[in-house]
């Protein structure tokens, strides 16, 4: 079987964070390991509290697991310090990884930064040349490049400016540009490829990036093409979104085994 290792924080609520890549790699047929990066303290409101791992720690997570057993992607969701991201990149470095799927955490959906800007500049030095992939929503597409992205156009550009900084191809998520159609751009550094899907109207979007970038990564893990993996992997994030979940009083989140139910005949909307 085909595994696939996330290197993010835990989400209590179970809609983001590891416990999306680990749904999501296990719904795709890939098995799923963690390191944890941090522990919030949140439900579908809000975030109370965010506690760190030592960078240590998250270091020998990641050893530990290469020294046993064969890691065929690998995923980065959230990293909010210089020292756990250093950490990181030296147990990267440190071993022989395959692809690595970064989804550069910096922005919340609502525009809200999260990284300030020298764990940024860090991110972009340490994890970037590392990675495979790097999937930013618009927002932290504007951050990355300094530009300001209102079109499909514009997401090419920042594209192009994003796969200077050290990754070898670019995701370029634009579902909050508000248009009929989500679209979002690839870039491989030769060809752009746009994927779209309808939006759909629904306040439970919770753990959504998440999950599009462990798509990417598992569907890498399975031996597929970046252009094959980015597209399966918005098929399968549109169908989570459209079966999404109503739970809490925020916003909840998608379903992430919403074919497996089908399969079943369950009904778990």
């Amino acid at each position: 079987m085909q595994v696939a290792l996330t290197i993010a924080g835990s989400d209590s609520s179970g809609g983001a964070g590891i416990q999306a890549d680990l749904k999501t790699f296990q719904a795709l047929g890939v098995f799923g390991m963690s390191a944890i990066t941090a522990v919030t303290v949140q439900n579908t409101q809000k975030v109370y509290d965010v506690q760190e791992m030592p960078p240590k720690i998250v270091y020998d997570q990641i050893l530990c697991l290469f020294d046993d057993i064969d890691i065929h992607a690998v995923k980065i969701g959230m990293v909010s310090s210089i020292a756990l991201i250093e950490s990181i990149a030296r147990a990267l470095k440190a071993v022989d990884p395959p692809a690595v799927v970064l989804d550069p955490v910096m922005i919340s959906k609502s525009g809200y930064r999260l990284l300030n800007q020298d764990a940024q500049d860090a991110l972009v030095d340490y994890l970037f040349p590392l990675s495979e992939v790097v999937t930013p929503n618009i927002f932290e597409a504007e951050a990355l490049t300094g530009m300001s992205i209102k079109n499909i156009n514009d997401m090419q550009d920042a594209a192009a400016k994003i796969l200077k900084l050290g990754a070898k191809k670019v995701a370029v998520k634009g579902g909050h540009l508000g248009e009929d159609l989500a679209t979002d751009i690839l870039y491989d550094g030769i060809d752009y490829k746009k994927l779209q899907s309808h939006r759909v109207e629904t306040k439970n979007t919770h753990g959504t990036g998440c999950t599009f970038s462990s798509a990417i990564a598992a569907n890498l893990a399975l031996g597929k093409s970046f252009f094959e993996a980015a597209t399966l992997a918005k098929a399968y994030i549109s169908g989570a979104i459209e079966n999404a979940l109503d739970l809490g009083k925020g916003c909840g989140p998608t379903n992430h085994f919403f074919e497996l139910y089908a399969k079943a005949q369950i009904n778990r909307h």
